[in-house]
């Protein structure tokens, strides 16, 4: 019975420590747990510093400490750094909540497996800085040195060996002051360590070689350089290539692409010195087998050098190869080196003869009667064409009038014509006394043959064979090769 009771009693002290036991570990448990409401668990870091165990106020200062230590490196786009220093700009951690929001979401009722769990945390560490100090921190960078800063230059079109090409754009280095502020403030206020520029901070050339008015001004070279002129010159070669098209464009500072007027018309007057053969001296093989240099008259080739200049720029601006002849004002009755050809009439003054071919057979000739070269009537001569026919003809002077049946000038008022009065008398020295008044005078059924077979527009040479002197007004107006400028007769007292 004893003994019974004795186990009784010792079952109750031990289920009493027992419950001791559990309500002491109890309270050490809700106690720690009602801890760690305020506190951080045990083995905390916050951005690397330990917290554990602290409240927010000294958890928050805990996070701060590093403040004084605080580099923001700023990265432009070329990938150079910059810093900015806490220090210089009197940085301040100002709590932003995140360090509170990490003890509220924290469950004090699991501080045990904290104790085998530990936590890391990330929070920002916001700051505050002197607006003064940040500013002047930032335009002290050497990034906003003058002497570190190249500016950005636009895409240039240039003529190199090989044509027209962009040369790219360069950035440069120039920044926007005001963007760069303002976004290292927001990186110091949100305690970032690193900001990267981009481009919208810094001043960037206007166009670059992907800019519209870019590409346009080339495509509108490239049709100027398509637009090779091949001229159809007869026995000649001449060709308007693109590297000649290159030295007419100009490219104006916004890229407006135009011609170069006066480049131009000089090529026209190139193209005109080169092919014009209006007035030449020619070599000229005669009826009588010998060569002689004749030249002056009015025949020949000549290049419209304005209508030239303006069908240049019509084909340049159309932007397409073209072939064709020059412009002409004047065209020679034949085409090639030898724009005489083998149809003409030739007039040999010193021999008072006169030939006429075509297609170069001897059609018919005859002796004539030239200018009085006594009177100072010489017949002009040159390379000259048949200007008109007309059929019957009065020729009209300021002391003659006479009717003839056919009259075919050449030179100005000098033409070859029928002279009844003649009564079939020519050739010889007549000229030298008794000739015209600077026509050719030829019997009747000669100026038929003439009128009837040549074209207007046959060449006529016409040439001495000794030197003379020519100043007759006609043979100035008709460009005669021998023309000489009359001496002014001196003033007799």
């Amino acid at each position: 019975m004893w003994e019974q009771e004795r186990r009784r009693r010792k079952r109750i002290k031990i289920a009493a420590g027992a419950a001791g036991v559990v309500l002491l570990l109890a309270a050490v448990y809700f106690g720690m747990a009602f801890y760690f409401t305020s506190h951080f668990f045990f083995r905390t870091r916050i951005n690397g510093w330990k917290t554990g165990g602290m409240n927010l106020e000294k958890a928050e200062n805990k996070v701060g400490d590093g403040v004084e230590d605080y580099l923001l490196t700023v990265f432009d786009r070329d990938g150079g750094k910059h810093h900015i220093y806490g220090q210089d700009i009197d940085c301040e951690y100002v709590p932003d909540g995140s360090v509170e929001k990490l003890l509220k979401q924290q469950n004090p009722f699991r501080w045990i497996v904290a104790v085998f769990q530990p936590k890391q945390w990330e929070v920002p560490v916001t700051m505050k800085y002197k607006e003064e100090l940040i500013s002047g921190a930032v335009a002290g960078m050497d990034c906003f040195q003058e002497e570190n800063i190249k500016e950005p230059e636009n895409a240039e079109i240039r003529l190199g060996e090989d044509g027209y090409y962009v040369e790219p754009e360069e950035k440069g280095t120039r920044m926007i002051p005001e963007q760069v502020l303002e976004k290292v403030k927001q990186a110091v206020s949100a305690g970032d360590t690193q900001v990267t520029l981009g481009e919208e901070d810094y001043i960037n050339p206007e166009y670059t070689r992907e800019s519209e008015v870019v590409l346009e001004a080339m495509n509108r070279i490239q049709r100027y350089e398509n637009a090779e002129i091949t001229y159809e010159i007869k026995d000649y070669e001449e060709k308007l290539d693109r590297e000649k098209i290159r030295s007419f464009i100009q490219v104006g500072d916004l890229y407006d692409v135009s011609l170069k007027t006066g480049e131009i018309e000089k090529y026209a007057q190139y193209l005109a010195s080169t092919y014009n053969t209006y007035a030449d001296v020619r070599a000229f093989q005669t009826s009588s087998g010998d060569t002689i240099e004749i030249g002056g008259g009015d025949y020949g080739w000549i290049v419209n050098k304005p209508g030239e200049a303006e069908q240049i720029k019509t084909d340049l601006e159309a932007g397409e190869p073209v072939s064709r002849e020059p412009m002409y004002s004047q065209r020679p009755f034949a085409e090639g080196k030898n724009d005489i050809g083998n149809t003409y009439i030739e007039i040999d003054y010193t021999g008072q003869h006169l030939w006429y071919y075509e297609n170069g057979t001897l059609v018919t000739e005859t002796d004539v009667v030239t200018g009085n070269v006594s009177q100072d009537n010489g017949s002009p001569d040159g390379v000259f064409k048949i200007v008109y026919k007309e059929s019957p003809a009065v020729l009209k002077g300021e002391d003659y009038e006479s009717d003839v049946t056919y009259f075919m000038p050449f030179a100005y008022n000098v033409g070859i014509h029928d002279a009844s009065w003649r009564n079939g008398n020519f050739g010889g020295d007549i000229y030298k006394s008794s000739g015209s008044h600077g026509c050719i005078n030829a019997p009747l059924e000669i100026a038929t043959i003439l009128y009837e077979k040549v074209k207007v527009g046959t060449p006529v040479i016409a040439y001495y064979r000794e030197p003379v002197e020519l100043s007759a007004e006609n043979a100035k107006i008709s460009n005669a090769f021998s023309y000489v400028e009359p001496e002014e007769e001196e003033n007799q007292e």
